[in-house]
């Protein structure tokens, strides 16, 4: 239990230090963000089976703090990287976290998913660690914005709970035509189709 004394402590922002994909970063997160001390397990494993060309265009969905898009960025720093969420806590800590880390290939936004993603046919690489309370609707209307914000043989590759596996593969064979399983971990799953 916490008391008042607290409080100005836990108002402070924490900071992790990672390596994904061979990069190093420093990223400044908030109580209230997903996973804010330390980076979850499903983008663990989904940064280790990512596959990016240097030139590719990528939007990272649902961004958080920013671990999975400016990990991206900065590997890649020829990528342009898109990075948005619903939550503007997110959204200030990832361009704080650009900032931090000296990439500027990588610019996050807010967006209820593709609400303020004006793009078509423009990415060729959508990614996403899903959350696992996504509902059918919501997904329906991702995957329909995710077809159209695709260039023709881009891709959409999401980490989710295996709880959600079927259902990933699911929409993905109705949306897209096909699907593929990249990865199957102990709790987690990487899934992936092509436009």
């Amino acid at each position: 239990m916490f008391t008042k004394k607290d409080v100005p402590r836990l108002k402070q922002d924490l900071t992790i230090q990672t390596n994904l994909l061979g990069t190093n970063l420093t990223l400044k997160t908030r109580w209230g963000v997903f996973s804010p001390r330390s980076i979850d397990d499903g983008t663990e494993l989904f940064m280790k089976h990512l596959k990016i060309a240097n030139d590719d265009k990528c939007l990272d969905l649902g961004c958080g703090y920013g671990p999975i898009g400016l990990t991206v960025a900065k590997f890649c720093p020829q990528t342009e990287v898109h990075m948005v969420d619903k939550d503007f806590v997110a959204v200030e800590l990832s361009n704080i976290n650009a900032k931090l880390n000296h990439i500027d290939n990588a610019q996050a936004y807010l967006s209820d998913a593709f609400l303020n993603v004006n793009k078509r046919n423009y990415f060729d690489q959508i990614l996403s660690n899903v959350p696992a309370k996504i509902g059918r609707e919501q997904l329906s209307i991702i995957l329909y914005d995710a077809h159209n914000a695709l260039r023709s043989g881009g891709r959409i590759t999401f980490v989710t709970i295996n709880g959600l596996r079927h259902f990933i593969k699911d929409n993905f064979k109705s949306v897209f035509g096909n699907y593929k399983k990249l990865k199957q971990g102990q709790k987690y799953t990487i899934s992936q189709a092509i436009k």
